[in-house]
């Protein structure tokens, strides 16, 4: 905290830190799901097709939040949809070991716990998402540098994650590893109820008009129409939803395939994996210390590029465990480099009042495939076999990276622009957001080269 001498306004840098680690923490339980539920699914049923099913049924609520959840996060609050997140998400995964260990947990029970856990995790990520802007204000720091620390610290935690699931599964089972994930959003909850209390932020809006479907459904259009509007925005939504698609049926089905298959098990499952969010960790930082020299198009383009192709190839043509480790890991760096550059252009384009219903709106375009992504994986699995379906998924994930190479909407990206509000009509009430931010394709700034960008 500033003194009252030191000329400067109070910071209070707690609320940052309490997000920072609650976001760390579920980060990491949620690697361990990510895991150990479809290695209980191999375990218990030996069916890629099934552990297809299961992601299906995770992610399509996810998508289904996302969509309408927007507007519910300001009328709730921030803190408290968070907080309530956090607490279901746990009570969903700790059901299904402890209904597994009574001999009780039916394949469908399975499903619908992971379809609950999935409703309800977006808007708590959203919502702790969403504050990093004004934290960041009141602890006094930069915006670069709190999204910067924002990807950083979640990365972090998900190699450590995936590394002890790893560990964990080998050692003592996938049970486990579920009930640490129930109490790592236990941790979560706790966090953030103590440490963002009484930010404005973070609390219900009460300016909001009276609820009501109508003034419900005008928020929501609100928040479509901005994404709609802005032409680099829905580049980013397009091209991550195919990348999001193609890593769930990376994560929930071929990975653990492979490693079942071909590689270690668990073991090396969780080495991978930790082994690519280790470059993500590298590659965010590396990103925060020299990549923002650079124009941001020019390491955009080549990183999203980078980050995912090459490891479905490496796996489909090698049984080992060194060269994918080696991919994963370049990988990572590559992808580390991307969250802090859209994170920064997000944060630029879309004003305070609709970061929410936009983040929702952002959030439900990015992982629309994700539920197609995971059960396609599982059939063609079954239908193809493991490596055809690594090549068929790769190919895909490589089309979908050359769109910086081809629309012109991405070379925007290096102007930096204040995000502009709704208009207002004659009374000064909000009749929709603005139709775009600011021109597809303006001429570059002269120090394009030298911003500092803030490090999704």
């Amino acid at each position: 905290m500033d003194g009252p001498d030191s000329g400067g306004p109070a910071r209070n840098r707690t609320p940052l830190a309490a997000v920072l680690a609650a976001n760390s923490i579920s980060t990491a339980g949620t690697s361990l799901t990510l895991i150990g539920v479809p290695w209980f699914v191999l375990e218990t049923t030996g069916s890629a097709g099934r552990a297809g099913v299961v992601a299906f049924c995770a992610t399509l609520p996810i998508v289904v939040a996302a969509l309408i959840g927007g507007p519910v996060i300001d009328r709730i609050g921030r803190r408290r949809v968070a907080v309530a997140s956090d607490a279901v998400c746990g009570a969903a995964v700790a059901a299904i070991p402890l209904l597994h260990y009574a001999g009780a947990l039916a394949f469908w029970m399975l499903c619908a716990l992971m379809a609950l856990n999935g409703l309800v995790h977006t808007p708590g990520n959203t919502a702790r998402y969403v504050l990093v802007p004004d934290l960041a204000e009141e602890a006094g720091t930069t915006l670069t540098r709190a999204a910067s620390l924002f990807d950083a610290v979640s990365r972090g935690a998900r190699m450590v994650g995936a590394a002890l699931a790893g560990v964990l599964i080998a050692v003592a089972g996938a049970e486990t590893v579920l009930l640490l994930d129930a109490a790592s959003f236990a941790v979560s909850a706790l966090l953030v109820a103590a440490g963002v209390r009484g930010v404005g932020a973070a609390e219900p809006r009460r300016t909001t008009a009276p609820v009501s479907l109508r003034s419900y459904r005008a928020e929501l259009r609100e928040g479509y129409a901005y994404l709609l509007g802005n032409r680099l925005l829905l580049c980013v939504v397009v091209m991550v939803m195919f990348m999001n698609g193609t890593d769930q049926g990376w994560n929930a089905v071929l990975l653990p395939v492979h490693a079942e298959g071909e590689l270690g098990g668990a073991t090396d499952l969780g080495l991978l994996t930790a082994l690519f969010g280790a470059g993500g960790l590298a590659g965010a930082l590396l990103y925060g210390a020299v990549g923002h020299r650079f124009s941001r198009h020019t390491v955009f383009t080549v990183c999203v590029v980078l980050c995912g192709a090459p490891r479905f190839v490496v796996a489909a043509v090698t049984g080992t465990t060194a060269p994918l480790a080696v991919t994963m890991a370049l990988s990572g760096v590559a992808g580390g480099m991307l969250n802090p550059i859209l994170t920064t252009v997000t944060y630029e384009r879309v004003p305070e009042e609709l970061r929410s219903r936009v983040s929702g709106a952002l959030t439900a375009g990015c992982e629309l495939a994700m539920p197609v992504g995971g059960l396609a994986a599982g059939l063609l699995v079954e239908g193809v076999g493991a490596r055809g379906a690594l090549l068929a998924m790769g190919a895909v994930y490589f089309l979908a990276t050359l769109s910086p190479l081809v629309f012109p909407a991405w070379r925007t990206m290096e102007v930096r622009q204040a995000p502009q509000g709704p208009r207002k009509n004659a009374r000064g009430e909000g009749n929709g957001p603005l139709s775009s931010s600011g021109p597809s394709c303006p001429a570059p700034e002269p120090a394009a080269r030298t911003r500092h960008p803030s490090a999704s």
